[in-house]
């Protein structure tokens, strides 16, 4: 019997040990990690640079109330601040508390009720951000959602274009739906939502929880599209596994956001901190981050050479290191044939194999996922008629 509600499908596999891009289970087996957490191990598994930040920060605080000064915050915000062209940083504990962080901002700020949110989006568990996802299956239960949300088709120019009211506090996006199925926004859907924002006096919000932090081979994903968000929320790789999540604002916002608005009680505290300031001077390191590019690229043309042209394979998408291989079957069998052959990935919708290596992954590890992808892929063909 466990005494752990059972909210998660958990796999008969207890990983004890991890570095780099190598997890080693209890049985000793050792696997090939290609979820990093789902995009939270950004720089592998216990990497020494964070490990030590820690370490150094326990040995002087580690928690205090908000209510005091806490320089630490100061430095990492700046980072953030730096990186994403915006002016202000909240810190919580999650990527769902800092979604929560931004539907209230935007409507603190706005006086208006109404948050426009994509079909297949996800942005969190908690009532409000699962409300704002687009996805059945996470409402399913639970009654009346929160109100003030509607979902638009993703990537559809056309009903954005259509979109009117006077209400609209803010269009909340992710440029890469990840639980969705790895789906990539298009150029002219992404540069629609920013002009129907100044249309309608809204706020742009700009879900990066999964696709920031280096995981696309810039900064935040947002990036590869010349947009201006208002509000950019962060979380998974921003600690490198401490939890951690971040809301960024511009100037404009600050006084929406004033003493007694909103609050956490552990965000920021000295020790998440420490994690993500050394999280990000690595990361968004120039070099670093140009590395990610080019290995990411290499990676999916080889994908796209030796997997697409399989017949179970419907293709290959993704940008960065936030692939996903569309199949023309449930893609659980194969996640699980993959798992017995040493490389763990996982699902983004019932059809998607979704591939989240650490951005510090090598080429050669590279090779040898695509190898075993590729052999997987083929004797699961060999057994079905397409």
């Amino acid at each position: 019997m466990s005494y752990l509600f059972p909210t998660y499908n958990r796999l008969d596999i207890e990983l004890v040990k991890g570095e780099g891009t190598k997890v080693t289970d209890a049985e000793g087996n050792t696997y090939l990690d290609f979820i990093a957490g789902i995009a939270v191990c950004n720089l592998g598994h216990s990497p020494a640079v964070v490990k030590q930040a820690i370490a150094d920060q326990m040995d002087q605080i580690w928690h205090v109330s908000n209510l005091f000064k806490i320089p630490q915050q100061e430095e990492a915000a700046a980072l953030l601040a730096d990186m994403s062209g915006l002016d202000a940083v909240f810190f919580c504990n999650s990527g769902a508390e800092a979604n929560e962080a931004a539907i209230k901002l935007a409507k603190k700020h706005s006086g208006k009720t109404k948050i426009i949110t994509f079909k297949q989006s996800f942005h969190g568990r908690t009532f409000a951000t699962m409300s704002a996802t687009g996805q059945e299956k996470i409402h399913s239960g639970f009654g009346p959602l929160a109100p003030q949300f509607e979902y638009l088709p993703f990537n559809d120019v056309e009903a954005l274009s259509e979109l009117q009211g006077d209400d609209i506090a803010g269009i909340m996006v992710e440029v890469i739906q990840g639980e969705g199925g790895v789906n990539i926004g298009t150029e002219a859907f992404l540069k629609e939502i920013e002009k129907k924002c100044k249309e309608l006096d809204a706020l742009l919000i700009i879900d990066e929880v999964q696709t920031g932090i280096g995981r696309t081979g810039k900064p935040f994903a947002f990036q590869h599209y010349d947009l201006k968000p208002d509000i950019v929320t962060s979380a998974k790789g921003l600690g490198s596994g401490f939890p951690v999540g971040a809301m960024m604002g511009g100037k404009d916002l600050i006084q929406s956001f004033s003493p007694g608005t909103h609050g956490s009680t552990f965000g920021g505290n000295p020790l998440a901190m420490a994690a993500v300031k050394a999280t990000l001077d690595a990361i968004f390191d120039e070099s670093f981050l140009n590395e990610v590019a080019s290995k990411s690229a290499a990676f999916i043309q080889l994908l796209k050479e030796k997997v697409e042209p399989l017949p179970i394979v419907k293709v290959v998408k993704g940008t960065g290191f936030m692939i996903g291989i569309e199949l023309e079957c449930e893609a659980k069998e194969c996640i699980e044939s993959l798992r017995g052959s040493g490389l763990l990935t996982l699902p983004a919708g019932p059809d998607v194999i979704r591939l989240l290596p650490p951005l510090t992954v090598t080429g050669e590890e590279l090779q040898e996922a695509v190898s075993i992808i590729e052999g997987v892929l083929q004797s699961q063909t060999a057994g079905t008629a397409y």
